[in-house]
């Protein structure tokens, strides 16, 4: 055997070991790092960060355009029981109109009540958004007009669709692009709930390089980026990097190497490979046409 073909053997040994011992190293950190650096991010220290068994209760929910409401407003009264006389409580709904179903909050951050007329919900919490509408009803010329005493109107209101609040999963093609999944907040998700929502993570998945991007609402701020062990959270049960999902974070799967360097060296070679068999075609088209290469002799 040649020194060249020995180097060559060498040579190709070493880029596989290379590529084998990139991957096959298990690790419990994101090979990523603030601002593109190459040096992993240790995992946050317990109690730091939110996770599967220390979860901690989201604050009042704002309203938000495009949420969905679920509204009813009624109208407390007391009618005088026939036998024994006594007032008894009813409600009823309002008049001309009755205000009771879903409704969705619009653009401009105002919920449009039709007869009532548009009150702006945006920005306020439940309670406040209640207290809103009820002032806003009160307020008609309507009822002012029928006697309607305002502490008689009570307003229930709920949110039908968290549309507003959501995080989002993110897999990384391998070259291929980013596929985008999005879901609603609704509380107390943590990345387990995240990865089963979308059916696990693909064929092309990296279970080692898999983080939570947490959004920082200026430009300048250090990343926060929260490393995940799928390994260890999935096969042993470890709760320390399931964290709670808050609104806006980012869970990012990234491509196996193995995948990346396949893919990339296809769409290096794939249009070469092209040329070439226009090229041959092209070749053995003219070598037909001429006669060549068909063992004919004209002697």
């Amino acid at each position: 055997m040649s020194c060249g073909r020995q180097w060559g053997i060498v040579g190709i040994g070493l880029c596989l070991l290379s590529l084998f011992g990139g991957t096959g190293c298990y690790h419990t950190r994101p090979e990523v790092g603030p601002r593109g650096a190459s040096a992993p991010i240790a995992v946050p220290p317990p109690g730091t960060v939110p996770v599967e068994l220390d979860k901690i209760m989201l604050p009042p929910y704002v309203i938000e355009a495009p949420d969905q409401l679920l509204i009813e407003v009624i109208q407390r009264t007391s009618v005088p029981d026939p036998v024994t006389k006594v007032p008894t409580p009813q409600t009823q709904r309002l008049p001309v109109q009755p205000i009771s179903g879903p409704f969705q909050v619009r653009l401009d951050g105002t919920v449009g009540l039709g007869f009532w007329g548009g009150v702006p919900v945006a920005g306020l919490t439940m309670e406040q958004a209640a207290e809103a509408i009820r002032k806003h009803v009160i307020a008609n010329p309507v009822l002012r007009d029928l006697g309607t005493k305002p502490e008689s109107i009570v307003v229930i209101l709920d949110v039908l669709a968290y549309n507003s609040k959501r995080y989002y999963v993110i897999f990384d093609g391998g070259g291929f692009g980013e596929q985008v999944i999005s879901f609603p907040i609704t509380g107390s998700e943590t990345v387990l709930d995240a990865i089963s929502n979308v059916g696990g993570i693909s064929d092309v998945g990296s279970k080692r390089n898999m983080w939570v991007a947490r959004r920082t609402p200026h430009a300048g701020q250090p990343w926060q980026i929260l490393p995940i062990d799928w390994v260890g959270l999935s096969q042993h049960g470890q709760t320390c990097t399931n964290y709670q999902v808050m609104p806006g974070d980012r869970i990012y799967v990234k491509a196996q190497k193995l995948v990346t360097i396949d893919r990339t060296l296809t769409r290096i070679f794939a249009p070469i490979e092209r040329v070439f068999g226009i090229t041959l075609l092209g070749a053995s088209t003219v070598n037909q046409i001429t006669g060549r290469g068909n063992g004919f002799n004209g002697n």
